[in-house]
């Protein structure tokens, strides 16, 4: 009896064995395909992320910028600028198309947590391609273009709609969290997802658009003074109202074209935001720097 109960006890333990060293090797085979699969994940977000993380400026000038040639020279002296009296210490790299602008301003302004404009809260942008299209008969935005899509037509207002939703709610979250990390976070994933992140840009736009609109009516019924900004917009050939602003202008962006600077200055007017642009390969001129600057000192200007 006692032999029978031995050979069943050592058969029992030699499949116990056997399970839990066949469990082990499942286990370890199912965390490197997990850790494998973590790590695919990470390199496609990285890979698809239309803004890069920080790195150190005068590293990356470093590095980019090397050799004695007169342009690496001068290009070294540029960075150097921008990091001992511009106080600027980091950069990052960001996707180079025609939306790069809009893409870098508003990166900045969600990753510092900077609370959504008071003036859009006031409006409810979410109304503002009803009453473009209904209140003020402007019917021509149909012929607006979302970036390289040129032609939507009837369509426009409710992408237009749908852009504006997509703004709103992703700007009162991210500035909602007050988390630095959790932030960065948040606009990484925002900033790999191309579809939603051209709806942003689209809706920056179009909240463009509608101010011109705004101010080009009161210079026609002559009613309380505009901003020179708009002044200076509309007195341009390409832009003496705003169809031809949102034609020759507007449309291009995200397409063929990016933002001239009267339209970096109406951006920064719009977002409540100081916008500095440097222009390296203008170092030692008075172009290196121009401004989009704030809507309080705006309002000041004749």
């Amino acid at each position: 009896m006692w032999q029978k109960v031995k050979i069943q006890l050592m058969l029992s333990m030699s499949f116990l064995v056997t399970v839990f060293w066949y469990c082990r090797r499942l286990y370890g085979f199912l965390a490197e395909l997990l850790k494998r699969w973590s790590d695919y994940l990470q390199r496609k977000l990285i890979k698809n992320r239309s803004v890069l993380a920080e790195v150190d400026l005068l590293g990356y000038s470093a590095r980019e910028w090397k050799g004695e040639t007169k342009q690496a020279k001068h290009m070294r002296e540029a960075y150097n600028e921008l990091f001992w009296n511009c106080h600027i210490k980091y950069l990052r790299q960001v996707k180079k198309d025609n939306y790069c602008v809009l893409r870098a301003v508003l990166f900045q302004i969600l990753s510092q947590g900077i609370p959504f404009p008071s003036w859009m809260r006031e409006r409810d942008i979410l109304k503002l391609p009803e009453k473009l299209l209904y209140s003020q008969g402007c019917n021509w935005i149909q012929q607006y273009s979302f970036g390289p899509e040129r032609y939507t037509g009837p369509n426009a207002f409710g992408k237009l709609r749908k852009c504006m939703e997509t703004l709103k709610t992703n700007w009162i979250e991210i500035s909602g969290t007050k988390d630095h990390e959790e932030r960065g976070n948040l606009c990484n994933t925002l900033f790999s997802d191309e579809s939603k992140e051209h709806r942003l840009y689209e809706a920056i736009k179009f909240i463009m658009l509608y101010e011109v609109v705004e101010a080009y009516e009161q210079i026609k019924n002559r009613e309380e003074p505009i901003p020179h900004l708009f002044s200076r917009l509309l007195a341009r050939d390409t832009s003496s109202d705003p169809l031809s602003f949102m034609m020759n202008h507007l449309n291009s962006i995200g397409d063929s074209g990016c933002l001239d600077q009267v339209e970096i200055f109406l951006l920064g007017y719009l977002l409540e935001v100081k916008i500095r642009v440097y222009r390296l390969h203008r170092f030692n001129t008075e172009e290196f720097q121009a401004s989009g600057l704030l809507r309080q000192y705006l309002d000041g200007l004749n």
